[in-house]
């Protein structure tokens, strides 16, 4: 099956639907309501709603901290919520679905950032890199944890993560470089 859009009733038109239309369909069950104001067609494969939720309301959400460990297997840890990073100051959006937002600065918002297609749909969301989400883990420790931080690293480094790396980018963010070159060398 062909990878599929999300409707909203802004985009309706888009697919040769009027609001009414669009209303109507996902009535009678030809859409699936996903999130407050986001339909998908309900033949559509299995996709991680959550995901399409987060991209469908900011085009640069970017999966982060645990929920992008995790992506990387990086971590056993199960989040509870799609954590997902926007630019500090912007507008957090409403979302109906098990969303974390996190505020990050703009100025490193986009270092270690990757886009990543949506399983089943048409389309992508951002990622934050191993690299990047475990400096991030160091640097906000107090909120995700410590061992969150050290076990992922552990992971990383059993996998052939290159150390160098991480510290590039562990340097360019505050409060990560310092707990993350203790780590490594408490590893080492």
């Amino acid at each position: 099956m062909a990878a599929m859009s999300t409707l909203r009733p802004g985009t309706a038109e888009e697919a040769g639907l009027s609001r009414s239309g669009l209303y109507r369909a996902a009535r009678e069950g030809r859409l699936e309501r996903i999130a407050r104001g986001i339909y998908l067609p309900a033949d559509a494969p299995a996709a991680d709603w959550d995901w399409i939720e987060a991209a469908t309301r900011r085009s640069d959400a970017t999966i982060c901290l645990a929920s992008a460990l995790a992506h990387h297997e990086l971590t056993d840890a199960i989040p509870t919520a799609l954590d997902v990073a926007i630019p500090r100051g912007s507008r957090t959006p409403v979302s109906t679905g098990a969303i974390a937002w996190h505020q990050f600065d703009r100025a490193t918002f986009d270092i270690g950032r990757e886009e990543i297609p949506i399983p089943g749909t048409d389309q992508t969301i951002g990622i934050h890199s191993p690299e990047r989400s475990i400096a991030d883990a160091f640097r906000l420790r107090g909120e995700v944890g410590y061992e969150l931080a050290r076990e992922s690293l552990k992971e990383w480094l059993r996998r052939g993560g290159k150390p160098a790396r991480l510290m590039e980018i562990a340097s360019q963010l505050p409060r990560a470089k310092s707990p993350a070159l203790q780590a490594l060398e408490a590893l080492a």
